[in-house]
């Protein structure tokens, strides 16, 4: 868990530095936020996913 967490935190990083300057200083609050959103983001999908694969839904062509 620590090492996925780990890997959330430098992939927020890296979205962050994209829009904001390391030395500003909400650097860290928007990292922390963009990393809340991107483990929301993947516990959406995994949910997703397993609701998907429960209902056992098959496409028909």
């Amino acid at each position: 868990m620590s090492l996925i967490l780990r890997i959330l935190f430098v992939l927020a990083g890296a979205i962050t530095a994209l829009f904001v300057a390391r030395d500003a200083l909400n650097f860290t609050i928007i990292q922390t936020f963009v990393a809340i959103l991107l483990v929301t983001a993947v516990l959406l999908a995994g949910s997703l996913w397993s609701l998907r694969r429960k209902t056992g839904v098959t496409r028909r062509t």
